[in-house]
């Protein structure tokens, strides 16, 4: 079991969110709960050491700290503006 913080300029963004991808958004937040990281990508570039989640059309852009079991999570947005 992961610790997965969610900060509430992350929160801010999910609320901007209608209310089916926001369902599918937080089933995937469980998914990072119970360390299931399948399909899941690493980032590049400027982002290296980020991963990122498919929700449907939205992303979520975390960062696991594998030694402390922690994730934080970093940006929820349309695939068209994540990066």
């Amino acid at each position: 079991m992961f610790k997965v913080i969610v900060p509430k300029y992350a929160l801010k963004e999910l609320q901007k969110i209608d209310k089916e991808n926001q369902q599918s958004v937080f089933d995937k937040i469980k998914e990072l709960e119970k360390g299931i990281f399948t399909g899941d990508k690493a980032l590049k570039g400027t982002h290296k050491g980020k991963f990122r989640k498919r929700a449907g059309n939205y992303r979520i852009v975390y960062l696991r700290e594998n030694d402390i079991l922690l994730i934080t999570v970093i940006r929820i947005a349309h695939r068209k503006e994540v990066y």
